[in-house]
């Protein structure tokens, strides 16, 4: 009991109290190495619940948090947090390691990266695509009207239950607060093939930088193939998304509902202007689409 008061009290003088991840949890599998951090499967000893666990690269994250030194932006764990809603990944909680770094505790979601399953054609997608397409466009909403920017939408950061019917985003370690100061031109990262043109030529950004990343998942989705074929996943294939057009996604996909397709392109477009001005109205959209092939 003592010690309990002890803890409590050091934690209100000094800050939220650093844990000893061995002695706090149970690791399931081995990690998952992302671009700056490692993901494990791992059970909570205290409560007994299977929780996914993230740790993230110190060196990294500080790098790329240099980039908005002044600003007292929100760290991933404390914008995960915020984000509560059944099509993006639940947050638990957040904090430091006894080894100085940062861990961030969620829901472990079920199932595989729509980035695994679209190459594999897995048999999971077939009449699920559309579904998952407006599930998407939920996620981003949320988001968005919590007013944030994900900047990393690509197939890698959706979970697709084992159904194929129902998916989570995840992942935070690049969104940003969807202001002023947060979107101005020089912050250059995402994921290359998915990056809008924007962020490419480093120009103003906002919240249309996610749908225009959204369309090419979709078209990917939908096609097996993205928008702008290429073998290169640098930044240089990044390059051809305003100067080169878009193959016809009903070119691949003859019998794709030809509304789909048209809101499919209008999020690829070069310009943020001629792209649907948000999620929802790409949702609204979509509204009386309810089979990914038309009649």
């Amino acid at each position: 009991m003592a010690q309990s008061f002890l803890s409590k009290l050091q934690t209100s003088l000094f800050g939220q109290q650093k844990i000893d991840v061995s002695a706090r949890f149970e690791l399931l599998r081995d990690a998952i190495s992302g671009t700056m951090s490692n993901f494990h499967l791992a059970r909570d000893i205290t409560t007994g619940k299977h929780v996914g666990l993230k740790l993230l690269d110190k060196e990294k994250t500080a790098a790329f948090e240099a980039r908005f030194k002044g600003l007292n932006k929100p760290s991933e764990g404390e914008i995960a947090m915020q984000l509560k809603h059944p099509r993006i990944v639940e947050t638990y909680e957040h904090g430091q390691t006894t080894t100085g770094s940062t861990y961030i505790m969620m829901e472990f979601v079920q199932g595989a990266g729509m980035n695994t399953l679209i190459p594999a054609n897995d048999p999971i997608l077939e009449g699920n695509r559309l579904t998952l397409i407006k599930q998407m466009l939920e996620a981003i909403d949320a988001l968005h009207k919590a007013g944030f920017i994900h900047r990393d939408i690509c197939p890698r950061n959706f979970i697709v239950w084992p159904d194929g019917k129902s998916l989570k985003l995840i992942d935070f370690g690049l969104t940003v607060p969807a202001l002023p100061p947060y979107m101005q031109p020089g912050n250059r990262t995402g994921t290359p093939l998915y990056m809008a043109p924007e962020i490419v030529r480093r120009r103003p950004t906002d919240q249309r930088v996610d749908l225009f990343a959204f369309g090419v998942t979709s078209f990917y989705l939908l096609a097996g193939e993205h928008p702008w074929p290429s073998t290169d996943t640098t930044g240089k294939t990044a390059l051809q998304h305003d100067t080169v057009q878009a193959i016809d996604l009903t070119k691949l996909r003859p019998k794709v509902d030809k509304t789909l397709a048209k809101v499919v392109h209008q999020c690829l477009s070069p310009s943020p202007i001629d792209r649907p001005a948000s999620a929802e109205a790409i949702l609204k959209a979509l509204a009386k689409v309810t089979h990914e092939e038309g009649a």
